[in-house]
């Protein structure tokens, strides 16, 4: 039982961090590497914060969130719609994107680690008292239930929004054919900010739960959550909600068993070798569709 607690905080918190993601990468063909240093500059402004106010966790989580939103709205803004108008031709729009992305990431972390020297960060403890409690052989903190809880929200909250609502069904058709829903008058640059501004919100909500949950981070510390979220998308499928939450237990399934049963060095290539068996055997993962146009 205490490797499922182990599994669902691990996987809880990939999924805050990749669901973000895969929106943006499967509506509107943006794969974001600036994503990570969203994550680490939202967990920064909330140790700014609190080095100057005592706050209770949720204002703490509340400013997290609203700085991730912000830069990353910032960066749809300034760096990828422009490098959307000039490019010739998609191909190289995604390449040049990818490209940009990168340098976006490198510069918000250039910026952290010369504010906190490389040191690792994290948010005073009168602002949340960890706590755990003991069932049995069974130990979990109160932290690890709110990941657990907030994971299970945010995941069921997408899906139907992305069903149900008008704006999540738009986003669906320009992640399917974009040329048809511009036709069809869905705006496609208004919704791209839409859902750039919820991935940055999403992962200044992961960074700040992932601190609290830690004790401290670093600024390259979403860099390895980069990768597993990477491998979480292309395991569930690109653009699925659903493949995303499979992709993600399923990763912390593997860790868990590999982290509790050995020595721990084979969790790199866990992730890695996903990846590969399933680009061999579905390339478009579990629950993604065959052919995935990019706008």
């Amino acid at each position: 039982m205490q490797d499922l607690v182990n599994v669902a905080t691990l996987a809880s918190i990939y999924l805050l961090f990749a669901i973000g993601m895969s929106l943006v990468w499967g509506s509107i063909g943006i794969l974001n590497l600036a994503h990570a240093s969203v994550f680490a500059c939202s967990a920064f402004a909330g140790y700014l914060v609190l080095e100057r106010v005592s706050l209770p966790i949720i204002p703490v989580v509340a400013i997290c969130v609203v700085v991730g939103a912000a830069l990353s709205t910032l960066v749809q803004i300034v760096a990828f719609e422009p490098i959307l108008n000039r490019a010739h031709d998609m191909r190289t729009a995604e390449f040049q994107i990818l490209v940009g992305g990168l340098g976006v990431d490198a510069a918000l972390l250039a910026i952290v680690q010369k504010a906190t020297t490389s040191a690792p960060f994290g948010f005073t403890e009168g602002s949340f008292a960890i706590k755990t409690f003991t069932w049995g052989s069974i130990r979990i903190s109160n932290i690890q239930l709110i990941i657990i809880v907030v994971g299970a929200l945010v995941a069921t909250a997408a899906a139907l929004w992305m069903r149900r609502s008008r704006t999540g069904l738009a986003l669906r058709a320009i992640g399917i054919d974009a040329e048809t829903a511009a036709l069809m008058g869905i705006k496609r640059t208004r919704l791209a900010r839409l859902t750039m501004t919820m991935a940055g919100g999403l992962a200044g909500l992961a960074g700040a739960l992932l601190t609290y949950n830690l004790g401290s981070v670093e600024s390259t510390s979403a860099n390895a959550l980069l990768i597993k979220a990477f491998a979480a998308i292309i395991l569930g499928g690109v653009g699925s909600v659903a493949g995303v939450v499979v992709g993600c237990v399923t990763l912390a399934f593997a860790e868990t068993m590999v982290l509790t049963h050995t020595a721990g060095t084979w969790v790199s290539a866990i992730s890695f070798g996903l990846i590969l068996l399933v680009l061999l055997l579905r390339p478009q993962g579990i629950f993604g569709r065959a052919e995935v146009r990019r706008t």
